[in-house]
């Protein structure tokens, strides 16, 4: 086996020791995937200027987001089911970007609930909220993650019904005798089996598991969603979240410059361009092509992050010489813990890290505030 070096190398090691229906999960997007792959194919198309001759002996990649600074301008982006992907997969994520002194933004329907994993880390999670059609519900998600110190909420507008992942029924995430399907599957990949479907449970859906009781499992993950998302959702309800969440408010996914200025009209105090990584509207342009206007109708105003097919260092780079202020991790971090748990996560950030020393020393860049348009070869 050979080592691992890249986010690909990570890739193919979970999928090797993950159950199809897991991996696909991860990989797979909506209809015929092809946002997902514009996510990746035009970021490795914007082109940078290398610079030569220049004093790069001391590289400063720290930053500050939202009031708190850290180390990297990245976070662990959101990603649903991760405890299913190594034992008790989100507090060990948790744990590697602590160390890393990067945040994790923990999803709504995260396998551990919230108070376990932030009772794992002395570090603020920010905590993902989706639409949910029972506010009630949503009321109470927001009093558990103050309750929990979270630092920021991401709330999740580009969801009012979950996307068609075709790749989901194929593999036994959904669709007929998915059940049979799954177990069948985990028969075949012991290893994870013993580690994650023995001993990592329970596997319930921990931040839904009130509401859903005893039945909050994969059998209801699909449903749930479809049952409970809330199409009817508007601008003027971002007014309720203001009412029950005081802290610092993202709202993700948004790729068109008006809905950025009616963000920045409701005051929230950031936004991440984001098309879901291509698992909800496929056709729609990648986020690496929507950042920039996105960013330019944002201002000062508002703190722009961006998400979509980032897979190394370079990609992080170039995302911010497009216009962002921070790249929220996805599959990235995801593949790195379905291959090797929290240890990979670690690596997976220390990966990220070196490739943005590199890259920056060969465009001539030393802080990362100085990564901006300049660096691009237009």
């Amino acid at each position: 086996m050979r080592p691992v070096a890249s986010v690909s190398d990570f890739r193919e090691a979970a999928r090797r020791r993950l159950p199809p229906f897991l991996f696909h999960y991860i990989d797979g997007a909506a209809y015929d995937e092809v946002t997902c792959r514009r996510n990746v194919e035009d970021l490795r198309q914007v082109a940078l200027r290398q610079r030569v001759l220049n004093d790069v002996s001391e590289i400063d990649l720290s930053t500050t987001l939202f009031g708190r600074r850290q180390s990297l301008p990245v976070a662990l982006g959101p990603v649903g089911l991760s405890g299913m992907y190594a034992r008790r997969g989100e507090v060990q994520a948790a744990r590697a970007a602590e160390a890393k002194g990067v945040p994790m933004c923990l999803s709504t329907v995260s396998v551990c609930p919230l108070a376990e994993v932030a009772a794992a880390t002395k570090d603020p999670l920010w905590f993902q909220l989706y639409v949910i059609r029972d506010r009630a519900f949503m009321i109470d998600l927001l009093a558990q993650a103050k309750a929990a110190g979270c630092s920021a909420l991401v709330f999740t507008v580009d969801m009012p019904m979950p996307g068609a992942r075709h790749r989901d029924q194929h593999s036994g995430m959904s669709g007929p005798n998915a059940a049979v399907r799954r177990f069948a599957q985990a028969v075949t990949h012991p290893q994870w089996a013993w580690d994650v479907g023995v001993r990592g449970r329970p596997h319930n859906l921990g931040n839904i598991a009130p509401v859903l009781g005893d039945s909050s499992g994969l059998e209801d993950f699909i449903g749930w969603m479809a049952r409970n998302f809330d199409p009817r959702v508007t601008w003027r309800d971002l007014g309720f979240i203001r009412e029950h969440w005081d802290g610092p408010l993202i709202i993700k996914g948004i790729l068109d410059p008006q809905d950025a200025r009616e963000a920045r009209a409701l005051q929230a105090d950031g936004v991440v361009v984001s098309n879901h990584g291509g698992r909800q509207l496929d056709g729609v342009m990648s986020t690496a092509r929507a950042l920039p206007a996105v960013a330019e109708a944002a201002g000062d105003a508002l703190t722009v992050l961006v998400d979509g097919g980032v897979r190394s260092g370079l990609d992080v780079v170039r995302m911010l010489a497009l216009g962002a202020k921070g790249v929220l991790l996805g599959r990235a971090w995801a593949y790195a813990l379905g291959a090797q748990g929290g240890a990979g996560v670690a690596r997976l950030l220390d990966i990220i890290e070196a490739e943005m020393r590199i890259a920056m020393a060969l465009t001539g860049s030393t802080d990362v505030r100085q990564l901006d348009r300049s660096i691009l070869a237009e």
